[in-house]
């Protein structure tokens, strides 16, 4: 027996049906071909892939993720953090490719490999396997024993059963649980079993953002609420130890997860449609610099990633403008940042291979136009006065 599914008030529906109508109007803005939209694509990834790991004590800054997922050498982070963060881009790049599979089957093999790509730089986590035993969360201030998995004997039935519900929902024609919900439930099933010795969290996560994806409902890099968890790290603790009541008991209430899980789709929802706009106005701007100074178009990239305070690195924008198909050298790249640095536009900074820039008061006074004339941002809570 897995947890179930809570049944829906008025207000979780119209909650939904809040998130749906945005979720609409986002899919039609991201449809429209514009050329901001790679490089906004490219942030959500790294946000989402920073957020996830975030919460398992691998730090890193948001442009260091970008340039692990482009196979560069980050500047700020250890080795472990390094290989934790290149697997779960893999896992997630792995997703991606899964979104349009037309013979796709969720599997037991499937959230082992999955498990693999996130965890093989460690065999201790016994990435790819089940775990050989009981399993207990820890409070790291305290030492105390917060939570208890399903017994070791329990796993391999409960992971079965998980599969099952996930194909036979996805299969249902009908539809009868909101995607938000079923990718909810997914998640919160995994991370309450703990079928892993490790990475339960990343590996919850991960899957929750593959059924959304399977589903439809957006695109997984924009629906995933990754970076959210990420930012509110201990209110998701709080609603999990709610729920779970410090071991595996799958009769417990749902509902505060539920609610957990709409208010962070929402909140986020809003936070990408803000940065939709905000980008397809910082691009405009861009632009107008770029013709104005008589710059090739291709600069837009790293003065794009600088005005979002991404630290720019030639390795990265070669890597990027490669991606699109568009192949400059070493000493191309190093005259274009160059030609910026001396337009007053980046801020050298570090030497030889520890070389990046970063940009001016002077650009970055083009976002924070726009941040200034940012609409207010609505935090409040959806269930505040829900009963």
């Amino acid at each position: 027996m897995l947890f179930n599914a809570p049944l829906l008030g008025e207000r979780e529906l119209e909650v939904i049906a809040q998130i749906d109508d945005l979720a609409e109007k986002l899919r039609i803005r991201l449809h429209e071909p514009q050329r901001w939209t790679g490089s906004l694509r490219r942030a959500q990834f790294a946000r989402a892939v920073q957020g996830s790991n975030s919460i398992e004590g691998f730090d890193a800054a948001v442009d260091d993720a970008a340039a692990i997922e482009l196979g560069e050498e980050p500047l700020d982070v250890g080795e472990e953090t390094r290989a934790a963060i290149r697997g779960y881009c893999d896992a997630m790049t792995y997703v991606l490719q899964m979104t349009s599979e037309p013979n796709f089957h969720y599997g037991e093999q499937l959230l082992k490999s999955l498990h693999f790509m996130m965890t093989g730089y460690d065999l201790k986590n016994r990435p790819g396997l089940w775990r050989a035993g009981a399993i207990y969360v820890r409070n790291d201030e305290t030492g105390q024993i917060v939570y208890e998995g399903a017994d070791i004997d329990d796993v391999p039935r409960l992971m079965r059963e998980l599969v099952n519900d996930l194909n036979k929902e996805s299969e249902n024609k009908q539809n009868e649980q909101h995607p938000l919900v079923h990718a909810g439930m997914a998640h919160l099933n995994l991370v309450m079993v703990h079928p892993f010795r490790d990475g339960n969290g990343r590996m919850a996560r991960c899957l929750q953002t593959l059924v959304l994806a399977r589903r439809g409902i957006l695109s997984p890099i924009f629906c995933s609420i990754e970076e959210y968890l990420g930012r509110n790290t201990q209110p998701y603790y709080d609603v999990l130890a709610t729920v779970g009541r410090g071991r595996w008991d799958p009769s417990g209430n749902a509902n505060p997860w539920i609610r957990f899980i709409l208010t962070a789709h929402l909140r986020q929802a809003r936070t990408v449609q803000r940065r939709i706009k905000e980008s397809e106005r910082l691009w405009g701007d861009l632009e107008k610099i770029v013709v104005d100074q008589g710059l090739p178009e291709r600069n837009l990239i790293p003065l794009y990633d600088a005005t979002m305070g991404f630290r720019v690195r030639n390795g990265t924008y070669r890597a990027i403008l490669a991606e699109m198909d568009e192949t400059i050298t070493d000493q191309v790249a190093s005259r274009d940042l160059r030609q910026l640095t001396e337009l007053g536009l980046f801020m050298p900074n570090g030497s030889a291979r520890g070389r990046y820039y970063t940009a001016t008061k002077t650009l970055l006074a083009v976002r924070e136009q726009i941040i200034q004339e940012r609409d207010p941002r609505d935090d409040s809570d959806p269930f505040a006065n829900a009963p």
